[in-house]
């Protein structure tokens, strides 16, 4: 065995929904391979698992990475607001130097709290995709695609698009998706295109749609059409969409969705951040419709811990229903893990921890005031666990932290170059923020 993680609680998310308590996991070739009591065989790497949980490494569906360098420069505002007015303008002034500056931030941050994947969407992605490769994370990446500015827009984006397709198609960690940013930003001609593209190389699309009231009432009145009623008219809805948000649905969207196989990325704590509203997330599950979690930019949220927003995603449709069971912690738990891997059609290979799965895993230490007596390890995971809680992130049996210490970045530098390219990026945009 590469590895052998003994004597850990094991919670699965499994199709069984297997709590293992005292249970050992071997690793070998990025596979899990054994889920016993007992691991036959020898490591030269060991990991003690006693007073640890292990559990499948938690799957961002919507997040916008290298926005790290973003982190309180324009908050407490509407999205339309947010977006015209600050991160638009800032977002113009982006070199490569910044993306990776805030790439590293980004994943330095989710590795320390337990996220082994992330579904991204955001400029220079190349430049993301070294970060990502770097580092030994896994993702699914897309460009951006909008022609707001026009069709040579739509042109030179759509090359980049196809470009990291043709580069990363068949990546073992690195999956392409294409990221048409929402129906209000891409014409009818842009979606026909990514239609095609789709069609052409068979990936996934990662889009924006109806995350505040104003887009859907927006787009009745200069279509007679809502988002989603809009989108299946072009024919564009397929079981490979992730909608990132989907606050503002119908009940006939919603059959529309489940029929097409739509996936939802859920963003509670951003979409509470700039009073978006609240997904019905409830209703999304009793039509079985797949359910990812998603933290959104790190200048929407403002954290990329998927801890918090497990533990938000629970406790928000529960006082928005007035249901204590509206989604209980197993629910939110499934959420941040097989249910953002089926989202982002990786199910098969992430997302729990059974025997020739990836060994995308993370182990939360318990040994904590907060984390203790250990009654219900699901409990305890989305309202009393916390990123810092994590001690070790293993990604296709690479350890990328190992008591809580990155294997495969300096954090330090990584830290040193995000305020460097935080400040020429600011004094770039003449923005009146400064660093402290």
């Amino acid at each position: 065995m590469d590895i052998i993680i003994e004597g850990a609680t094991v919670v699965t998310v499994d199709s069984k929904k297997r709590i293992l308590k005292n249970h050992s996991i071997g690793i070998e070739a990025g596979m899990i391979v054994e889920v016993k009591e007992r691991v036959k065989g020898e490591s030269e790497h060991v990991i003690d698992g006693r007073g640890k949980l292990a559990m499948p490494g938690l799957v961002n569906a919507h997040t916008h990475l290298p926005m790290t360098l973003l982190r309180g420069v324009a908050d407490d505002l509407p999205l339309m607001t947010w977006l015209e007015d600050h991160i638009w303008p800032i977002e113009a002034n982006l070199n490569e130097d910044h993306i990776r500056a805030g790439a590293d931030l980004g994943i330095a941050e989710m590795i320390k709290s337990g996220t082994t994947c992330f579904n991204d969407m955001y400029w220079h992605m190349d430049a993301v995709a070294e970060c990502v490769d770097k580092a030994g994370m896994r993702a699914a990446l897309s460009t951006p695609l909008l022609d707001v500015m026009g069709p040579d827009q739509r042109g030179m984006l759509l090359a980049e698009g196809e470009s990291l397709i043709k580069k990363f198609q068949g990546h073992e960690r690195i999956t392409p998706f294409l990221g048409p940013h929402a129906p209000y930003t891409c014409s009818e001609e842009l979606l026909s295109a990514v239609k095609d593209l789709q069609k052409r190389y068979g990936i996934g699309i990662h889009i924006h749609v109806s995350e505040t009231e104003d887009e859907v009432k927006n787009l009745r009145k200069e279509r007679g059409e809502t988002p989603f009623e809009y989108l299946e008219a072009l024919g564009f809805l397929n079981n490979r969409v992730v909608a990132a948000h989907s606050v503002w649905v119908s009940e006939k969207e919603m059959e529309i969705m489940k029929k097409r196989g739509v996936k939802v990325a859920h963003c509670p704590v951003s979409n509470m951040k700039i009073a978006a509203g609240v997904a019905p997330i409830p209703e999304y599950l009793k039509r079985n419709i797949t359910v990812g979690l998603g933290t959104d930019g790190a200048a929407s949220n403002n954290s990329l811990d998927m801890f918090e927003d497990m533990k938000i995603a629970a406790l928000i449709h529960k006082v928005n229903s007035m249901d204590p069971q509206a989604v209980p912690a197993e629910i939110a738990l499934e959420m941040a893990t097989i249910g953002s891997s089926r989202a982002l059609g990786l199910d098969k290979e992430i997302g729990s921890i059974e025997a020739g799965k990836n060994a995308d895993i993370i182990l939360v230490d318990l040994k904590k005031p907060h984390l203790t007596p250990l009654t219900n390890p699901v409990s305890h995971l989305v309202y009393a666990a916390r990123g810092c809680d994590v001690s070790h992130s293993i990604v296709n049996g690479r350890i990328l932290m190992m008591e809580g210490v990155l294997t495969t970045l300096d954090e330090e530098k990584v830290m040193a170059e995000a305020l460097r390219e935080t400040k020429d990026l600011l004094e770039k945009t003449g923005t009146h923020n400064k660093l402290f």
